[in-house]
């Protein structure tokens, strides 16, 4: 399931099923909010990133998981995945429309904990 295909439809409202842990959303739900995922989308607010300089933002981030969390982040529809056409390739990722939309808020939540908790 993508975010792209839901802004397509519509906003739909959030309901008690979406609260469900069998929710369409859940496994996008657990890719934003995953170790790593959203100092990922962080890291993008600031526009597009080549890989090494995204594992280089990410603190700690191995390029495994960094990998692995791209990978999921582009299927979900957060994260666009563009490759230049270069000896070696060039790879950049940057946010989508909805993954601006979600990076921009889940952001504000890290600047809430730095302020309240940290």
């Amino acid at each position: 399931m993508t975010v792209g295909s839901q802004a397509d439809q519509g906003k739909a409202p959030v309901t008690r099923d979406r609260l469900h842990v069998d929710c369409a959303g859940s496994e996008v739900f657990g890719h934003v909010t995953s170790r790593w995922g959203i100092l990922v989308l962080a890291a993008l607010l600031d526009g597009p990133l080549r890989f090494a300089a995204l594992r280089d933002e990410v603190e700690g981030i191995s390029e495994k998981m960094l990998s692995q969390n791209l990978r999921d982040l582009v299927g979900d529809g957060l994260i666009t995945r563009s490759v230049e056409p270069d000896t070696p390739p060039k790879v950049s990722y940057a946010l989508t429309t909805p993954g601006r939309e979600l990076a921009e808020r889940l952001y504000a939540v890290l600047e809430w904990i730095g302020r309240n908790l940290v």
